[in-house]
């Protein structure tokens, strides 16, 4: 699958990442926007899910969060959830100024922390006429509570204040561990599996780092995604869950599902957070290229 690296302007920074063209398309065609969750660059396993997406004649525009991976923007390692909605909402319009691209056909798709983001980008752009959220985050306040031990909290709160200050004196920002391979060790996301899933992607993602800002943990406790579910309709909504995972609630999931509107649709890919990125890229990545292509294709 041929793809080109990509870079474009986004409120005074440049992101970066690829765009795989449609196979077979005779002229505009598709065009899905997509990047990566919690910390995550493009190449932990996304290619994956855009050469699934090309080769059923879909665009597909993948990018760098700023501040992370190849893409620029200062603090490095600091992930504010409304600036990367405003991010998905500005390569929206870079790829809406692609030859390859119908502009009245435009999909958007994430995982994890930016299956929230897509929430909330279909529910307030209506230029994007098919959604999909992948193990989704839904909650920063009940996600914060499940994954902080109650003991802990008070010394994480600390850390918040303190690094308030050193900000304003003008201090590099705190920094956090995202994953650890020791259980006692706190960190942004706890487990087992999360540690093998970063750990294990180092080799094909050498930009990934394993720490974040701190004020990157206390704006995802603020960030609230769940809330847009409702106002999705009538953009088609696909939502897959993992029923075994321990990073995004499935029942908060499950619940947003409830509330959202038709036309909808609920898929649910065996195992735990990280199994639609590998073991069930096929189902995930399937189901998704199905949802897109009946609803973008029409």
């Amino acid at each position: 699958m041929q793809r080109r690296d990509i870079e474009f302007p986004a409120d005074g920074v440049t992101l970066r990442g690829w765009f795989y063209p449609a196979a077979g398309a005779a002229g505009p065609a598709p065009t899905i926007v997509m990047a990566h969750g919690f910390s995550a660059v493009k190449e932990q396993y996304l290619d994956g899910f855009a050469e699934l997406f090309a080769a059923a004649g879909l665009n597909a525009l993948v990018y760098d969060h700023r501040n992370l991976g190849a893409s620029d923007g200062l603090p490095r390692q600091e992930m504010d959830p409304w600036a990367q909605v405003r991010d998905y909402r500005t390569a929206i319009t870079y790829a809406a100024t692609l030859p390859e691209t119908d502009r009245a056909r435009i999909g958007v798709w994430g995982t994890s922390y930016s299956g929230g983001h897509v929430l909330v980008v279909a529910a307030i752009d209506r230029r994007v006429k098919c959604v999909v959220a992948q193990v989704p985050h839904i909650s920063g306040a009940e996600s914060g509570r499940r994954r902080v031990r109650p003991d802990q909290l008070p010394a994480l709160f600390a850390r918040f204040d303190a690094d308030r200050e050193a900000r304003f004196r003008g201090e590099p920002p705190g920094l956090f561990p995202v994953v650890a391979g020791d259980p006692a060790q706190p960190c942004a996301l706890p487990g087992q599996d999360c540690w093998d899933f970063f750990d294990g992607s180092r080799g094909r993602a050498p930009s990934w780092r394993n720490e974040v800002t701190l004020r990157t943990l206390e704006m995802a406790r603020e960030y609230e995604p769940g809330i847009y579910v409702p106002r999705i309709s009538p953009t088609p909504l696909l939502l897959i869950v993992a029923p075994h995972d321990r990073l995004t609630p499935p029942d908060l999931m499950l619940e947003a599902y409830e509330r959202a509107l038709h036309p909808k649709k609920l898929v649910l890919v065996p195992g735990g957070h990280f199994d639609p990125y590998i073991a069930g890229l096929a189902q995930a990545g399937g189901a998704a290229r199905d949802w897109f292509v009946e609803h973008l294709n029409g």
